[in-house]
């Protein structure tokens, strides 16, 4: 089993909050790096919450 499968595991049922997390950690980051990364965060944000199940309902943006 792989790590992002016990993730997934581990936050089924509670991917709304973990959702948040990934947002509120991407936020700190572009804080932090004064919004110099801010295109490449948003976009690991996107891929994170689309691996733990959080978009699944919705169709992936291309």
């Amino acid at each position: 089993m792989s790590v992002m499968d016990k993730l997934k595991h581990l936050l089924k049922g509670h991917e709304e909050q973990a959702g948040k997390g990934v947002d509120k950690g991407g936020d700190m980051l572009d804080e932090k790096t004064r919004g110099t990364y801010s295109g490449q965060v948003d976009t690991a944000q996107d891929k994170l919450k689309e691996q733990l199940g959080r978009d699944q309902d919705q169709p992936p943006q291309t």
